[in-house]
């Protein structure tokens, strides 16, 4: 007969021993369920002569609960490579020697977006959106409306791309200063605006050029609807010598656009840009194509055309 000292020992013994089985059987528990688990030297009137399986397996019956659990969920949709679909697109746009181009597009209905190319352009006429944005928000923070004699320069700034008028109202937001004030709020951070009168020179980049579309035709905006409302129709209205650029890759029902072209005195190259929205395939864009480096303003246009059909090209 066992002692009674002996007997208590075996099962003291015993007992220290059921936690360990029991916390093993957790942990294992646990791990399985975790385990599935420019200088410029030229005068401003040069630029632009003119008046956008879930393979649910079935779990056998001795698996535990919680990898029947995690076996069920349904797999992540993979997401696509907008940035390489476009660069694949732009792969196949012929650019000639010397020449650069950038590119940033976004799916209005998804919200996804791609760029291509970096580093700074000089803006050309593209800038008179900037510009009137800025007056416009400059009014909103005042309570007031564009004055007459400002919407007069404005449609002419931007449906005619009218110089003077540009240079009007560059004076109106404070030139360089206002526009960064602007640009800061927009959250444009590596746009700024050209020295002293050169508006044309302003230095920005695709990216940033697709951030103000947002301003203009998204509805997280600072610009009021009004604002909005009136600078989209501004771009709709362009005349019909400037309807070119992003609006060649629209498929004909809607868009809205500005354009810039300069010729530069110091090398005679061209810089040509292009920025809008645009409706292809049912599917609203932004669209920004900014080029320098042409050897002429044609083959510029052809340039930011192509680049603009590759860019939907890459979300079709």
């Amino acid at each position: 007969m066992e002692s009674r000292r002996a007997h208590r020992r075996r099962r003291a013994r015993s007992s220290r021993r059921r936690p360990f089985v029991g916390a093993a059987l957790a942990s294992v528990l646990v791990a399985g369920g975790t385990a599935a688990g420019t200088a410029y030297v030229r005068t401003q009137a040069h630029a632009d002569a003119g008046p956008v399986s879930s393979s649910s397996s079935v779990a056998s019956p001795a698996s535990s609960p919680a990898r029947q659990e995690a076996s069920v969920e349904p797999a992540a949709e993979p997401s696509a490579d907008r940035d390489a679909l476009l660069g694949k697109a732009m792969a196949e746009v012929p650019v000639e020697d010397g020449a650069d181009v950038a590119v940033a597009v976004l799916d209005t209905d998804s919200d996804d977006s791609a760029t291509y190319g970096g580093g700074t352009f000089d803006t050309a006429s593209i800038v008179k959106v900037d510009i009137l944005a800025t007056l416009l928000l400059q009014a909103q923070d005042a309570d007031r409306r564009p004055s007459a004699q400002e919407k007069t320069w404005a449609a002419a700034m931007i449906e005619n791309s009218d110089n003077a008028s540009a240079s009007a109202l560059w004076t109106a937001i404070g030139r360089a200063e206002g526009l960064d004030r602007a640009n800061a709020r927009f959250g444009l951070t590596h746009t700024a605006g050209g020295d002293g009168s050169l508006w044309g020179l302003t230095q920005t980049t695709a990216a940033d050029q697709l951030t103000l579309l947002r301003q203009v035709f998204g509805d997280d905006s600072l610009l009021s609807g009004p604002s909005r409302t009136y600078l989209q129709g501004l771009m709709g209205g362009v005349a019909e010598d400037q309807r070119w650029g992003v609006s060649a890759a629209a498929d004909g029902s809607r868009w809205a656009l500005k354009n810039g072209w300069l010729a530069r005195s110091t090398t005679g190259l061209w810089d040509i840009n292009s920025i809008g929205r645009i409706t292809a395939d049912g599917h609203g864009y932004l669209l920004v194509t900014l080029s320098n480096g042409n050897s002429t303003k044609e083959k510029g246009i052809a340039l930011v055309e192509a680049a603009a059909r590759a860019a939907v090209a890459a979300f079709a």
